[in-house]
């Protein structure tokens, strides 16, 4: 969107914060960058520069405003309803890859090699993998310089910084201040947080619907795993360099992200996982604006428009879950994961309580004896040969899965039809266009509003839906009074 100039333009001068993310504002005569719902007076628009991303501002010597902080607006929904090359290295980045294994081995995940992840990176993006990488680790930084009492060396290791030099330069480049300072200008820390705790808000583009967003993570949620609490979302997180807890709790304007971690260097990619299983760096209005163009659907979206796709924050976490709930009801589904847990999953400390083991990793379920699943004979060979795929590496599920050959892959699996791979490609690939015409609960929305029942009839209906078919699915099964629509109480 940044080379249409007319429209940026239009954007910043009527402060429009959906376009936050899509691109950022520099100004040449100020030198800084903007979102483009910046509060201050806009600038003249021929001083105005346009660029597709913060790490692109940063390049071209440009720093952050320190008014509205562009470092923290939602994340481009480009990369969330895309599955080419660019996508998914941004997911990758987004969730630590370079800052782990480097440029090579970001190559190496996605089959290409490093010339051409940089070259297509700088024709869309202005900015290779490092320079991405980079502004990543300054919005880690400030995070936690603003939210923590740890000492700037911890906090620039943390971050993902080589030395406490290149921190400290980073920071004053980035965002004109010190950390000191930048520490100095943070509001005080709410009194009643958890202790080790961070606290932070998690942006997204209004409206957010969250009804079945949090009903459906509360109704399935597996036990010891997984709770509602307190008018929030809890769980346990895996993450690269050690375990985590989240509480996330729906607030009008964000959500509100508590985050105990047990390596801090775990920060970006935990929010990165929050954000995505939460679906927020969707773009709801042009999502909805398409699905009002069918006249069944129109009144579902007006009724409560911004729903999003409950998501996962672990991709093989999730399939393994999907096997389970194959042909039974929710709550059956949860015990057999808990039984999974409490005998397979790794301990995990709460402080709060409730929230007891990591859900088990892929080759901890790869030794399990069949014969201790009380589920029939045909679904137990769907699991193990699932998991057993999953932990030699034959079938990846992340952020970097190419949608078509991943399906492809899973559908070559005894007992995986298309119901088990579309819910796997909606909630655990990302695929803002996968459809469940077999569903039931599909099929009694679509009869009770006089869509066709059948699924190729269905199926042909949804090709008006597209790109959007997953979040029409989400507005179908609002139709139905299952505790998966609904906010818990």
């Amino acid at each position: 969107m940044h080379t249409e100039t007319e429209r940026c333009v239009r954007a910043v001068q009527s402060k429009d914060a959906r376009f936050d993310g899509w691109f950022f504002t520099a100004v040449v005569t100020t030198g800084i960058y903007c979102r483009p719902s910046c509060p201050v007076v806009p600038p003249k628009p021929e001083n105005m520069r346009f660029l597709p991303s913060a790490a692109a501002c940063q390049q071209a010597g440009f720093r952050a405003c320190k008014r509205c902080r562009p470092d923290t607006s939602p994340g481009s929904p480009e990369w969330n309803q895309r599955a080419d090359l660019v996508a998914r290295a941004m997911r990758l980045i987004a969730d630590g890859v370079v800052d782990r294994e480097g440029v090579p081995g970001l190559a190496a995940r996605l089959g290409y090699s490093t010339r051409q992840i940089e070259r297509q990176l700088l024709a869309e993006l202005g900015a290779g993998p490092l320079a991405l990488a980079r502004a990543q680790r300054a919005q880690a930084a400030r995070l936690l310089i603003e939210t923590t009492p740890l000492p700037m060396a911890d906090i620039a290791f943390a971050a993902g910084f080589a030395s406490i030099r290149t921190f400290n330069d980073t920071v004053r480049e980035v965002f004109a201040l010190s950390p000191t300072d930048l520490r100095a200008r943070a509001p005080r820390s709410t009194p009643g947080s958890t202790a080790g705790a961070l606290t932070l808000r998690l942006p997204f583009r209004a409206p957010l619907n969250p009804d079945n967003l949090f009903g459906h993570l509360a109704a399935t949620a597996v036990p010891g795993v997984e709770e509602w609490r307190d008018g929030a979302y809890r769980r346990t997180l895996r993450l690269p360099y050690g375990h985590g807890l989240v509480a996330l709790t729906p607030q009008p304007d964000h959500i509100a992200c508590r985050l105990t971690l047990s390596d801090l260097r775990d920060l970006t990619v935990a929010i990165s996982r929050c954000r995505r299983m939460l679906d927020l760096d969707a773009d709801p209005v042009a999502i909805d604006d398409q699905l009002r163009t069918d006249p069944v659907l129109a009144p579902l979206v007006d009724k409560a428009p911004g729903r999003r796709v409950p998501r996962t924050v672990d991709e093989a976490e999730f399939a393994v879950r999907a096997v389970l709930g194959q042909q039974v009801s929710t709550a059956a589904a949860r015990t057999h994961a808990a039984r999974l847990v409490l005998a397979h999953g790794e301990p995990a400390e709460d402080p709060e309580g409730g929230l007891t083991h990591l859900f088990p990793a892929p080759e901890a379920l790869a030794g399990v004896d069949p014969e201790s699943l009380a589920m029939p004979r045909a679904r137990r060979t769907t699991f193990t040969t699932l998991v057993r795929r999953l932990a030699d590496g034959e079938i990846r599920l992340g952020p970097d899965s190419d949608w078509p050959a991943t399906r492809a892959r899973l559908l070559e699996l005894p007992g995986f039809g298309p119901w088990t791979v579309d819910v796997i490609a909606m909630r655990a690939l990302g695929d803002p266009d996968a459809f469940l015409p077999t569903d039931l609960g599909i099929r009694r929305a679509a009869q009770e509003l006089g869509l066709p029942s059948t699924p190729a009839a269905l199926t042909a209906r949804a090709a008006a839906w597209r790109p959007w078919r997953a979040y029409a699915v989400q507005y179908l099964w609002a139709t139905d009074s299952h505790p998966i629509n609904f906010l818990p109480v």
